[in-house]
């Protein structure tokens, strides 16, 4: 695979430390906290399940719970953060922003208030707790907001990183967690811009733009295709609210058709995003691979990823069809 130096990546067929995103949100939280005492965080009952029992444990005093009461979470942010706080709040994505999606965009991104969102348990990858917290739609729901940043970390790293950009960043920003572990590849030295798309491996035939848990096993299906004579790009789109329009025109031109990859429904986020941005200025097919607009099920979260065909054999069998072998 032709991978790119500036990346910085460990080696994806090594043996790889593991860790979900949200224990990086924690952790970064937790850092921020001891270099800022105007840090502030609230959860709503799920503190250690989102990991800001981490900061809570350190900061008593500047942490809050809200009881099971999201919608009262983001009101009560948004006036922390509009008496010049710098709050950060936490919660599964299915309630914040499922249930509390209308005082986000009032409270907090209307006046921009300086509130920075940790939506966690996303995705199919929730796995066991089934349909109803498997939230699919979240990326959707934010990025339509104005003055909204949504983030979406592919493992531990960028997820750190992508907290400590939001702190030193004012207004509003969603950082999409997973509940599950993920393969940490990227390493300190990858480059993190907010909308900046990392082009993690080049090639010819075609490209995935993939965004959180889906960047990883699209790079094993990029392998894959590889050891058939496919030239399979990938990049990393982490910043769904803000598409590299540039970066994408000329992924664009250069394999001709894109895939993009997302543990959401098709529909209002990282394919739509990547749509929007391209019809603008160089119209190529995209296909759209995701959440073909159904509701997840219970069971493991890998198992229900591979039903979907979110795993790298599915992403594979996709790219497969659509590549343009040159």
């Amino acid at each position: 695979m032709n991978f790119v130096q500036e990346m910085h990546l460990k080696d994806i067929f090594g043996p790889l430390a593991s860790a979900a995103t949200r224990e990086a949100f924690g952790d970064a939280v937790a850092k921020i906290g001891e270099l800022d005492q105007n840090v502030v965080a609230l959860s709503a009952d799920v503190a250690g399940s989102v990991q800001l029992s981490k900061f809570a444990s350190k900061f008593p005093n500047r942490f809050f719970n809200v009881g099971v009461a999201e919608q009262n979470l983001a009101s009560v942010a948004a006036g922390l953060g509009y008496s010049g706080k710098t709050v950060f709040i936490g919660a599964f994505a299915a309630f914040c922003p499922g249930r509390n999606w209308e005082q986000i965009r009032t409270t907090i991104c209307y006046g921009e208030a300086n509130v920075k969102i940790e939506g966690s348990h996303a995705g199919l990858d929730v796995g066991e707790d089934g349909a109803t917290h498997q939230m699919l739609e979240d990326l959707a729901l934010m990025r339509c907001l104005p003055n909204m940043t949504v983030i979406c970390p592919c493992d531990y790293n960028e997820a750190y990183k992508a907290v400590f950009a939001a702190w030193k960043t004012p207004g509003p920003f969603y950082i999409r967690c997973t509940r599950g572990k993920l393969p940490i590849f990227t390493s300190e030295e990858t480059p993190f811009e907010l909308g900046k798309l990392n082009l993690l491996c080049d090639g010819s035939d075609l490209a995935i733009v993939a965004t959180g848990n889906m960047v990883f096993p699209s790079l094993v299906a990029s392998s894959i295709l590889e050891k058939e004579g496919i030239s399979v790009a990938v990049a990393n789109m982490h910043t769904i609210s803000h598409p590299d329009a540039a970066a994408l025109e000329k992924l664009a031109r250069h394999c001709g058709a894109i895939v993009t990859v997302e543990d959401h429904q098709v529909k209002g986020g990282l394919g739509s995003a990547v749509c929007e941005a391209l019809s603008c200025s160089y119209p190529v097919p995209v296909i759209r691979h995701g959440v073909q607009m159904s509701f997840g099920e219970s069971g493991p979260g890998q198992q229900v990823l591979s039903k979907h065909g979110l795993d790298a054999e599915g992403i594979a069998k996709v790219a497969r069809q659509h590549a343009n072998k040159r």
